[in-house]
C-alpha cells in the first residue's frame, strides 16, 4: 500500500483535542512538515503553550489513528514531535531575575497565624518603601486574597516577550497571586501533589513579577510536596518560621526547621516569629495574659541559635482587620501595627546579615537512585 500525505491527514481528522473537541487537523495543530520515507512517517504537532497537559495523550491518539485508518505497518511511534507557539518557560535557574530576596514563610503546624503574619509582614515592608511580592502557596487553604480584600479580583494575562504572563494583583503596595483566584471560594481544592506543584510553578514562572526587593511565599503548614517543589524551583534566600509559644506548636516548628536545614535542602533560617505571644484586653492595656505559654518561641530561637524576629500579641483587631481585608500593618501607630513594623525591620536586618555572611542558596536537586 502506498503511503501519501492525504492518507495521513485523513487519519488525523479522527483525533480530537480534549480541550476543545475539535479535530487536530481543522484546529491547525498539524505542522506543515509531514515527511514520508517508505513506511516511515514523521511530522510535528503544534500546541498553544508549552507544557500542554493534553499533548501526550494527543500524540498517542495520533499514532493509533494513523495505524488504524492508514496502515498498521506504518512506522510512526516516536516520530511525532511537539512544538509550541509560545517560547518555553524560562529555565528554573533564571526564574525571577528581578527579585533580590526570596523568603519562605512557614510553620510546622496549622492554626498558628502564619498567613496573617506573612500578609502583614508584606504590607509592613511595602509601607517602608520596599518593592514586595507575595505568593499564596497554601494551595489547600488560600486565605491571602481575603486578608488583602481582593477575593473577587481576576488576574489578567498580558503578552510579555511573546508569552502570556499572569499579571499579579496589586494591593496596599504588594504584588500578590494566589491559587484562590483560580478556584471557586466555596470549593475545596482536592489535588494530588503533582497537580499542586505544577500550579505553584505556574504562579511563579508564568507570572510577571518584575523588580522586587522581597518576594514572600506563604507556604502550607507542615512539610509536604509543595515545600519540596518550592526549593527545587527557586533559590530561597531564607525561611521564617512562625509558631505560637505553645509546646505542641513548637514541636512542629522544630520539624519545619529540620526540613529547611537538612543536608539536601540547606535553606538558611532567618529567624522565628512568635505569634499569639500574649493577650492584652483593650480596657487593661498594661496587662499581659500568656494564654499559650510564655516565650516558648523565644526559648526555641535561643536553643537553636536563631534570631527571634518578633512577638505578635493576640489582639481582636488583627482578626477583624484580616476578615475585613485591611491588614493591621496599615495602621502603623497601633500596638500591632508597630509590632509588624518592627518585624519588618528585623527581617530586613536578618536578610542583610545572611547575604553578607553566606553564599547564595542554590536550587535543590533531589535525585533518585
Amino acid at each position: 500500500m502506498a503511503i501519501y500525505p492525504q492518507l495521513i491527514l485523513d487519519a488525523l481528522k479522527h483525533v480530537r483535542y480534549p480541550g476543545t473537541g475539535q479535530d487536530i487537523v481543522s484546529a491547525g495543530m498539524v505542522e506543515d512538515d509531514l515527511r514520508i520515507e517508505g513506511m516511515k512517517v514523521s511530522f510535528s504537532l503544534i500546541t498553544e503553550k508549552p507544557h500542554d497537559p493534553f499533548i501526550k495523550s494527543v500524540v498517542k491518539m495520533a499514532e493509533q489513528a494513523i495505524l488504524m485508518y492508514g496502515d498498521k505497518n506504518i512506522e510512526i511511534k516516536g516520530n511525532i514531535k511537539v512544538k509550541s507557539k509560545q517560547p518555553p518557560r524560562t529555565a528554573l535557574s533564571e526564574l525571577l531575575p528581578g527579585v533580590k530576596n526570596i523568603i519562605a514563610v512557614a510553620s510546622g503546624k496549622g492554626g498558628v497565624g502564619k498567613s496573617t503574619v506573612c500578609t502583614n509582614l508584606a504590607v509592613a515592608l511595602a509601607q517602608k518603601g520596599y518593592r514586595v511580592g507575595l505568593l499564596d502557596a497554601d494551595i489547600f487553604g488560600p486565605s491571602v486574597p481575603k486578608m488583602l480584600g481582593v477575593e473577587d479580583a481576576a488576574p489578567m494575562a498580558e503578552k510579555v516577550e511573546g508569552r502570556d504572563m499572569i499579571q499579579p494583583i496589586e494591593q496596599y503596595g504588594v504584588k500578590m497571586l494566589s491559587i484562590g483566584f483560580f478556584v471557586k471560594k466555596e470549593d475545596a481544592v482536592v489535588w494530588r501533589g503533582a497537580m499542586a506543584g505544577n500550579a505553584l510553578k505556574q504562579l511563579i514562572g508564568d507570572a510577571s513579577w518584575g523588580e522586587l526587593d522581597y518576594f514572600l511565599i506563604d507556604l502550607p503548614p507542615g512539610t509536604s510536596d509543595i515545600h519540596l517543589t518550592l526549593v527545587q524551583t527557586l533559590p530561597i534566600t531564607g525561611a521564617v518560621i512562625v509558631s505560637t509559644p505553645q509546646e505542641v506548636a513548637l514541636a512542629d516548628a522544630r520539624k519545619g526547621i529540620s526540613m529547611f536545614t537538612g543536608e539536601k535542602v540547606n535553606v538558611p533560617i532567618l529567624g522565628l516569629v512568635e505569634n499569639m505571644s500574649w493577650f492584652t484586653p483593650a480596657e487593661l492595656p498594661e496587662n499581659r495574659y500568656y494564654l499559650f505559654g510564655k516565650e516558648g518561641c523565644k526559648r526555641l530561637a535561643a536553643e537553636k541559635g536563631y534570631a527571634l524576629l518578633g512577638q505578635i500579641p493576640i489582639v481582636q483587631s488583627i482578626r477583624e482587620a484580616g476578615d475585613d481585608g485591611q491588614p493591621v500593618a496599615l495602621y502603623q501607630e497601633s500596638v500591632t501595627g508597630m509590632a509588624f513594623a518592627q518585624l519588618a525591620d528585623n527581617l530586613v536586618e536578618a536578610v542583610d546579615k545572611r547575604n553578607r555572611e553566606l553564599p547564595k542558596t542554590g536550587i535543590v536537586e533531589i535525585t533518585r537512585k
